[in-house]
This record gives C-alpha cells, structure tokens and sequence, in this order.
C-alpha cells in the first residue's frame, strides 16, 4: 500500500509532462505543493515547501536535475524519483552519486509512477535507518572508548585494578544519576587540566 499523505514537488521544464504528473499523482492521492520549470526554482520551492519526495526532470534549464537534486539532498534528505529518457547511462550513474533513489523512464506509464515512489521512499528510509545506526554505533564507540580511557587515568592515579576503576565509575554513575560516559568524560577533563 502505498503512503499518499505526502507532498510532492515536481520538477520538469515541459509543461505538458509537468501536467501529466500532476493530474497523475492527484488523482492516486497525492498532494502536489509545488511546480518547478528549472533546477534553481526546484531548489527554492524544496527549501520552502519541505516536499516529502521529489519528482525531477533530468535535463532542465538553469541547473540540471542531478546538481538540483544533489543541492536538495545537501539541505534536506528527502527521496528523489528523477525522470529520464532512453540512452542517459551517464546520467542516471551521475543522478545515483548524487543520492538519486528511483527513476521513471519517458514516456513513463500510469503503472510505472507509484512503484517508483514506493521504491524510493522504501530506500530513503533504509538509508535513513542505516545513518541513525552509524550515528548511534559511533556515539557508543566513543562512550566506550572514554570509558576505557578514564578507567585507565584511575588505574594510573589511584592504583586501582581494572574491574576497581570499573566499579569506581559505574558507583558514581549510580550516585549521580549521570550516564557513565558523562562521570568518564569528567574524569578525562580533570585529569587532563591535572
């Protein structure tokens, strides 16, 4: 099933296609926000409207739909589903550095359009996920890493063994009620002014 509480913003430059796409996705529920003629006002009306997933012509005026999108996913990640036409290899690899996460190919069909969308919401939510994991492995990585490293000021300044030093941080988590990065992180900047 595919989610049509969404807004979208379309960016094509030809207008008959712009129409089509918006007569398309209006009639399957979606609300299309904003209409772009050229890459810069693409960029302009996502900086504005804050659309849920664009629809971008490759080849506008101004600025291409790849250096739009890529400006676009600069400020605000959203999905992209850019348009192109047969024979464009070198563009479609450009729009995938770019951070591009579906196509539709011209002339696209009424069937082509939502599994289009679906695809790239489906992976711009993956994507998402998988950052929110990074973010969330490397703060657990540099918890870890001034823990290690406090336990190891308080061995040195305090002779104490490693399950001790452990044990001294983790009592004083528990008295404060800090989380046990903060009490280890506090150590580190004693020691460090010491």
């Amino acid at each position: 099933m595919v989610q049509t509480d969404m807004k979208i913003l379309i960016a094509e430059d030809e207008t008959i296609i712009r129409l089509d796409l918006r007569t398309l996705l209006e009639s399957s529920g979606f609300e299309v926000c904003g209409e772009a003629k050229d890459g810069e006002e693409a960029v302009a009306l996502a900086r504005s409207l804050e659309p849920d997933l664009a629809i971008m012509d490759v080849k506008m005026p101004k600025l291409d739909g790849i250096d739009a999108a890529r400006k676009i996913l600069d400020e605000r990640p959203i999905p992209i589903v850019m348009l192109t036409a047969y024979g464009q290899e070198e563009l479609v690899s450009r729009a995938v550095e770019a951070g591009v996460f579906g196509y539709l190919v011209k002339p696209f069909r009424e069937q082509d359009l939502l599994p289009a969308i679906t695809t790239a919401r489906a992976r711009h939510e993956e994507l998402s996920a998988l950052r929110e994991e990074a973010e969330s492995l490397a703060e657990a990585l540099a918890a870890r890493k001034a823990i290690e490293r406090a336990k190891g000021i308080l061995m040195a300044k305090e002779g104490l063994t490693e399950e001790e030093a452990f044990v001294r941080l983790r009592k004083a988590s528990q008295v404060s009620g800090r989380p046990l990065k903060v009490i280890a992180e506090a150590i580190l900047t004693t020691f460090a002014d010491a």
